[in-house]
């Protein structure tokens, strides 16, 4: 018969929850992964990111009111980092054409990004959702790049009110990607459940700052926001040439001109 001093030690030798697996963890712990994770490049997100960083063979999603809040320059460190171990990176659908130079200027190499366009952004539904065979042909793509083992990272602008089955799906090819997964959707969707590990809200915080807001993630919550600086998109010199260039059309026609690179300031 077992003494009482076996059943008092007992407890101490039952695993830990956190040991059980690694998507096991406390409330108020973070969450472990055997993965490692893509550091983001700013120490503030990254210390509140389970891991240190993006997670590999999960989706990240990233909710915003409109593109041009600075997304694009808060994943370029992790992006460049992907292109400089050797491995390619893929754009879907993105919502503007993208400038070699401004990307060039957060250090990524244009001629090594795979932009992939499905060309089906605009073709409406009879009840004004994107068409179904449309969003099945992107989602198909995004699925299937997923599951190659051949790219890096993925970040892909997904459909608005994308339905809940379809998003499983990316969660769950998701699983065979060796890389960061980051798939970007509209702010209303927040109240809705969603697989995604890691959702993050995203606003503007000022000139070249970006607000984060942290909205799940494998652990306890973040009541806080985040302020992130961001990189300028344009040098110095070049913004004031820029200024002096608009003034000047300003002073001639009575209105400034449109700006070539303006879709992609829009998009970083």
């Amino acid at each position: 018969m077992p003494s009482i001093a076996s059943f008092a030690a007992a407890p101490a030798r039952l695993p830990l929850p956190e040991r059980l697996h690694t998507s096991v963890w406390r409330g108020h712990q973070m969450g472990r992964s055997v993965e490692r994770a893509l550091p983001s490049g700013f120490a503030a997100l990254d210390a509140e990111l389970p891991g240190g960083g993006w997670p590999r063979r999960a989706l990240s999603e990233l909710l915003l009111p409109h593109p041009g809040l600075g997304e694009i320059r808060l994943l370029a460190p992790s992006l460049a980092a992907t292109q400089r171990a050797g491995r390619l990176v893929m754009l879907f659908d993105p919502p503007a054409a993208l400038s070699a130079w401004a990307l060039m200027q957060m250090g990524l190499d244009a001629e090594q990004l795979l932009v992939i366009d499905t060309g089906t952004q605009g073709i409406p539904g009879v009840d004004g959702r994107p068409h179904e065979a449309g969003v099945d042909a992107r989602l198909w793509a995004l699925e299937q790049a997923l599951h190659s083992g051949h790219v890096g990272a993925v970040l892909a602008w997904l459909p608005p009110r994308l339905r809940a089955e379809r998003l499983r799906r990316l969660q769950v090819a998701a699983h065979a990607h060796d890389g960061p997964a980051f798939v970007l959707r509209e702010m209303a969707v927040q109240q809705q459940a969603s697989p995604a590990p890691l959702r993050l809200a995203l606003r503007a915080g000022g000139a070249d700052a970006l607000s984060v807001r942290v909205l799940k993630r494998r652990g306890p919550p973040l009541a806080h926001e985040l302020l992130l600086e961001l990189p300028p998109v344009l040098s110095a010199s070049a913004t004031r040439k820029a200024r002096e260039l608009a003034a000047q059309a300003v002073e001639a026609t009575g209105a400034a001109p449109p700006l070539r690179a303006a879709t992609f300031v829009n998009l970083a």
